[in-house]
């Protein structure tokens, strides 16, 4: 019963594989056609004119890195200056038993500065 099972799974596997190839190869086909169908003597005058149709902008796949704040909408935050007085002011909330969360809230900086600074003062707990 389970090898039935098998083997069907093995007959609809290579269905689909030949299905993706066919496909791969249909889409390429299609691709390759795109500039005369257009009207354009060669590829790199379809592209210079999809390029230009653009206004120029380039793809992300196309050596551009989109930044994540700008494909996501997220606002970036800036980046804490951390002053003398920031860090007394996390030995301070150290020596009073606050916790890493609780000082960067406090101070409002991130929980890795908080880490940094104390790592600097030395009020970092060693492992055993």
């Amino acid at each position: 019963m389970v090898t039935d099972k098998l083997k069907q799974l093995a007959v609809a596997r290579a269905v689909v594989a030949e299905l993706e190839q066919s496909i791969a190869a249909d889409l390429n086909r299609e691709l390759a056609s795109l500039p005369a169908n257009y009207g354009f003597a060669n590829a790199k005058a379809f592209l210079a004119a999809v390029r230009a149709a653009s206004g120029g902008k380039r793809g992300p796949r196309q050596g551009r890195k989109v930044a994540a704040s700008k494909s996501t909408g997220a606002k970036r935050r800036k980046r804490a200056v951390i002053t003398d007085k920031i860090r007394a002011q996390v030995k301070k909330l150290v020596e009073t038993g606050k916790t890493g969360t609780e000082i960067a809230k406090t101070v409002g900086i991130s929980l890795p500065s908080v880490q940094n600074i104390k790592s600097a003062l030395g009020l970092v707990k060693k492992q055993k």
